[in-house]
């Protein structure tokens, strides 16, 4: 067991206590592992952007292969994305962490047609430049200990759930709650 305090300009300390497997002290410290659950948050944050921003909060595919195709396609655009933002990052020396994942993929969109429809090499380059640049200006504030809640946003649809076989399935007519119209 680690206790330690995570303490916040304003706010009270919060004090952790993190129960672990990982016995031997001198080859997982205290410290680095109380740092280790604080940056947990970050990837939370990045397994949001795979889901919302990309589109995979519902996959499409009904069969385990054609799935497992659809997401191998959907984190190879994830390692895009992410590739490009180290890049932007690294030429415009911006902090990964500020740089907008969704305004890269915004940014993508048109310059990847651009780029395809350039009639030379060298237009092609100095539109991937301009690409980096873009997103290197596409930054988010710099916001310490921003509390994130998990809400959801999707509204629910006005109609019955399908929870049977469709040939089985029959709308419910005196359900006002199911129709749009119903007052």
């Amino acid at each position: 067991m680690i206790r330690f305090q995570l303490a916040s300009p304003g706010y009270r300390p919060e004090s952790v206590t993190l129960v672990t497997t990982l016995l031997d002290a001198k080859q997982y410290p205290a410290q680095e592992m109380a740092r280790l659950y604080v940056r947990r948050w970050k990837i939370e944050l990045w397994f949001r952007d795979i889901k919302t921003s990309m589109g995979m909060e519902v996959l499409r595919c009904k069969s385990p292969r054609m799935l497992h195709k659809e997401l191998e396609m959907f984190f190879i655009a994830y390692n895009f994305i992410r590739c490009l933002m180290v890049q932007a990052g690294a030429i415009h020396h911006v902090e990964l962490d500020r740089l907008s994942f969704k305004g890269t993929v915004d940014s993508v969109r048109p310059f990847s047609l651009a780029i395809a429809q350039a009639r030379s090499k060298k237009k092609q380059n100095q539109l991937i430049v301009e690409l980096l640049a873009v997103i290197a200006r596409d930054q988010v504030p710099d916001r310490p200990d921003r509390l994130e809640p998990r809400a959801v946003k999707r509204r629910p649809k006005p109609y019955q759930l399908l929870n049977r076989a469709r040939h089985v399935m029959k709308e419910i007519a005196h359900r006002s709650k199911y129709r749009k119209t119903a007052k």
